[in-house]
């Protein structure tokens, strides 16, 4: 990238958030924080109101905005890959707002880059996986979620918990959303538990706002998810697998922990990382002889387990 347009780049950058780190940027462009300095005398000197204060970071003077910017093709190819997802993976109320974004983007565009996207939309699709549960997106609540986050409002829900199979009402304080196995999950405070829980939004079956607002500060939805990763007891397993068997893994090997592969020796040499050496002794059936386990041993007993439970159930089928 060339300097006038980094120079640029930088100033949309500032125009972007409250306030920018002068580290931000220099990490954005892999520069110094000498060139950034120097970028931004740059366009202090051209005119822009920029605020810089030392420890803290560079800001733009409140009321100065940039005219509409003319967007790259690869920039505008960007949001329509995003408009594609969002129509997947959000819920009816958050696809119409981008969708509503997505109009005053191509607006600005040229003749030419409109047409461009049009014929490129027919060449990106984001398909839904036959071989998980359908989600129900327009049940995920997530536009009045991430409202009532901005609020810092309580919400009354009623969440069907599936590990006790119990329906409660909860009120709750919402902290943050995350995508995780194919669903949306809200964190928030239980003032039921009186305690921070995780429900799976397709699992409330209503929510109301209450228009009662809290005013604890809540850790940070990243906390809770360097906790979860934490809590979690990872096991790593390696297996070697025949080269022929590879292909009935498909997806479903990244599902159950997939880390890596190497050929030893004619076969394959996959690790594994998860948190369920059953269920990973569940998956192994499904390929299990065309496989044989490294480690760890236990692993080897629990496959034994479910073959003399599934051994069992056909001698008591041959029985009848």
């Amino acid at each position: 990238m060339n300097r006038i347009d980094r120079v640029t780049a930088i100033l949309i950058q500032l125009q972007s958030k409250k306030v920018v780190r002068a580290q931000e940027i220099a990490d954005r462009f892999e520069i110094s924080l000498r060139t950034v300095y120097r970028d931004v005398k740059t366009l202090e000197e051209a005119g822009i109101p920029i605020i810089g204060e030392a420890g803290v970071g560079y800001s733009i003077m409140e009321g100065y905005r940039l005219p509409p910017v003319m967007f790259t093709r690869e920039e505008a190819v960007s949001f329509l890959t995003a408009e594609k997802m969002m129509e997947k993976m959000t819920d009816a109320s958050l696809r119409d707002q981008f969708q509503s974004a997505m109009f005053k983007v191509k607006a600005v565009l040229r003749t030419t880059e409109k047409e461009f996207l049009e014929d490129m939309s027919e060449h990106i699709e984001v398909v839904d996986n036959p071989y998980l549960p359908k989600k129900g997106l327009n049940q995920t609540h997530l536009q009045a979620i991430l409202k009532s986050i901005t609020d810092k409002e309580v919400l009354d829900i009623g969440y069907f918990a599936n590990q006790t199979q119990e329906y409660s009402n909860r009120e709750v304080e919402p902290v943050g959303i995350f995508y995780q196995g194919n669903y949306w999950h809200l964190i928030a405070y239980c003032r039921l538990r009186e305690d921070y829980r995780n429900f799976r939004t397709d699992r409330i079956r209503y929510m109301n706002r209450t228009s009662r607002h809290f005013t604890t500060k809540h850790p940070s939805l990243h906390t809770f998810l360097c906790k979860m990763e934490k809590e979690k007891d990872l096991f790593t397993i390696i297996i070697l697998v025949d080269k022929p068997a590879l292909r009935y893994f498909g997806d479903q090997k990244y599902y159950n922990g997939f880390v890596s592969q190497k050929e030893l020796d004619g076969r394959i040499e996959m690790t594994f990382v998860t948190a369920s050496l059953m269920g990973f002794a569940k998956f192994f059936l499904l390929f299990g002889e065309y496989a044989e386990i490294v480690s760890p041993p236990e692993l080897k007993d629990l496959v034994g387990v479910n073959l003399s439970a599934i051994k069992k159930k056909l001698g008591s089928a041959d029985s009848c």
